[in-house]
């Protein structure tokens, strides 16, 4: 039995969003639509619309679960394309995802499903570059602008933002009310420099819907211990600085620059290790002035042997790149971009936070010994 493909169209920037949905509904014969608009959350219902070229094909409604709209939009969505594939009449369905519902988590629920007749064949953000910028640099709560998907809902418009845009491996450029400029577009491809770039109106965008899509390499390139992570570039006023370092941070140090290093760039991100906690790969995720420091697991150094034929090959080909004969896969890489980015600037003030020649002397029963400025965030009290 041929299998129903299955692409997902994503991204805050709603105008953009709708025109690629459009443009695939028209240059793919037998193409359906399905979304779900959480904004009816509020009323205890998630509002399911299935249309073709033509016009809507079917309404329904699916009730929160878990006071969740987006576990609601989980447990009715593979149904609905389940039933769309049964019924054999359509050749792409067309998700488009409700503004800051995030592809990687659909993405995964779709690849999970046990049957044999639905497949993944696209990821797709639908991208206003002149929006690029503003949408990166609001710091705003979701719940504060009306698209936060839960009750518990924390994420801000900017870090949504940059993990839709980053995860999908096709952007799909559609011009609003402003034109774009070089700046844009620049920044746009330093922040995705592996993304296939497509114009809404030309007729690549179907294809992109169809070439295939892997989502367990998708997770490992986002996974913070081999993240494909851009390199240095600079064009247009926009840049990226790529910092590595193969000491420690000293936490104290660190975390007194943490607002000038987050705000110091409008995207942000790697993976670093303080001194006083060698064991731990800790994940940098900043935008919109907003940073997240998160426990990402231990580093291969600190796993027995015996615990790497275990560890993806992905994940074990990133640390031989990053090995060092006496700290391991134990590194710091963080790469900030942005318009008017001060590399010598940042150079200096992340290199100021690293242990100092006789610190690094001291070595690591010294090092565990420092104080542990980082405990609020990596251990918060429950």
């Amino acid at each position: 039995m041929e299998r129903l493909s299955v692409v997902l169209v994503g991204g805050l920037h709603a105008d953009a969003r709708r025109a690629a949905v459009e443009r695939l509904l028209t240059a793919v014969p037998g193409s359906v639509a399905l979304h779900h608009d959480l904004a009816s959350a509020a009323d205890g219902t998630v509002r399911r619309t299935v249309r073709d070229a033509g016009g809507t094909l079917d309404t329904g409604e699916a009730p929160l679960v878990n006071d969740c709209a987006c576990c609601a939009l989980r447990e009715d969505l593979v149904p609905e394309l389940a039933r769309l594939a049964a019924g054999r009449t359509c050749r792409l369905a067309i998700v488009e995802l409700w503004d800051s519902v995030e592809p990687k988590a659909m993405a995964e629920v779709i690849a999970s499903y046990g049957g044999d007749d639905l497949e993944l064949t696209g990821v797709i953000t639908a991208v206003d570059p002149a929006l690029l910028l503003p949408c990166l640099g609001n710091g705003d709560d979701l719940a504060e602008v009306g698209l936060a998907a839960a009750a518990s809902d924390r994420r801000t418009v900017a870090d949504t933002w940059a993990r839709q845009l980053e995860y999908a491996p096709v952007l799909a450029l559609a011009t609003g009310e402003e034109p774009a400029d070089d700046a844009d577009l620049a920044l746009l491809a330093q922040l995705h420099p592996t993304a296939h770039q497509v114009d809404v109106e030309s007729g690549e965008l179907a294809a992109a819907a169809l070439a295939g899509f892997d989502v367990e390499a998708a997770a490992g390139r986002q996974h913070p211990a081999c993240a494909l992570l851009p390199q240095e570039a600079d064009a247009a006023g926009v840049a990226t600085l790529v910092w590595r370092g193969s000491r420690p941070f000293h936490p104290e140090r660190l975390y007194a620059a943490l607002e000038d290093l987050s705000c110091a760039a409008a995207r942000s991100r790697g993976r670093f290790w303080l001194a006083d906690r060698p064991d731990t790969l800790l994940s940098w995720d900043a935008a919109g002035g907003a940073l997240c420091v998160e426990n990402a697991g231990p580093w291969l150094a600190a796993l027995p042997d015996a615990a790497w034929e275990m560890v993806p090959p992905l994940r074990r080909a990133a640390a031989a790149l990053d090995w060092h004969p006496e700290h391991g896969d134990r590194c710091q890489h963080l790469v900030f971009t942005s318009p008017g980015l001060d590399r010598d600037g940042l150079r200096a003030l992340l290199a100021s936070c690293l242990l100092t020649d006789a610190e690094y002397a001291g070595g690591p029963a010294a090092w565990k010994g420092l104080a542990p400025a980082f405990d609020e965030l990596l251990d918060p009290v429950s």
